[in-house]
């Protein structure tokens, strides 16, 4: 049984809406506001990591909990990544519940016990070298959802291609639950139909895409929001 609540967020990644979620690539609330201005649907925050693709230190919930605050006063759905080696504490994870945050992800690598006792619905990233033990483990998880995080650093902002999207296909037919993309590959508005011909629920757009600036971040998140949204219920 799926002891999560439905949520704006959830309806729309079961219901074939496929939202625009926003992974932002710093903890600012003027690039928070550029992704919505361009119509992003949710937000994504980092706890406990160091950003790979930007070279950015996320700090712990305490560190970080100031901005969150700010955060949750946007009223829209936001999603964190709990961490890698660290990861807030059930007490942690339950003040993010409080603040309206309704997901969290991780790599399923990264997965620690406490976090499955959460308020939060897990949302756990499959990585490039991920096996089949662990995509299992993310299948047992009542209302859990996937983030096929499975592109190599080398790839990192190259064009998706048919190589990308066969992987895709391959994840969604296995998995039966909603599958988030993230743009480790330069997402563009003309991948987004081939996205969801492939099955996938979600795009999320990350710095790859969206650049460090509220201007990079509208430029580039509006026509993508815009062809994802021709799509919404095909």
């Amino acid at each position: 049984m799926d002891a999560y609540p439905e949520t704006k967020l959830t309806k729309a990644l079961r219901g074939g809406d496929f939202p625009v979620i926003v992974s932002l690539a710093r903890h600012d609330l003027d690039l928070a506001r550029a992704a919505l201005r361009a119509g992003a649907f949710a937000l994504k925050v980092h706890l406990n990591a160091y950003h790979r693709a930007t070279g950015t230190t996320f700090g712990s919930f305490a560190q970080e909990r100031p901005f969150f605050e700010k955060l949750a006063t946007l009223g829209v759905p936001l999603l964190v990544m709990a961490g890698q080696t660290n990861v807030p504490s059930a007490q942690e994870m339950d003040a993010l519940a409080a603040l309206g945050f309704e997901g969290f992800n991780i790599y399923i690598s990264d997965m620690q016990p406490h976090l499955w006792q959460s308020k939060l619905r897990p949302m756990p990233a499959l990585g490039e070298r991920s096996t089949e033990e662990e995509f299992r483990k993310i299948l047992k998880i009542p209302g859990a959802m996937m983030e096929a995080s499975i592109a190599a650093f080398a790839d990192y902002g190259k064009p998706l291609d048919e190589t990308d999207l066969a992987r895709y296909r391959a994840i969604v037919a296995k998995a039966g639950i909603p599958v988030i993309a993230p743009s480790q590959k330069k997402f563009t508005a003309e991948d987004m139909p081939k996205l969801k011909a492939a099955g996938i629920a979600a795009a999320l757009l990350g710095v790859i895409v969206t650049g460090t600036t509220p201007e990079s971040m509208e430029a580039a998140v509006r026509p993508i929001v815009e062809s994802a949204r021709r799509l919404a219920g095909s």
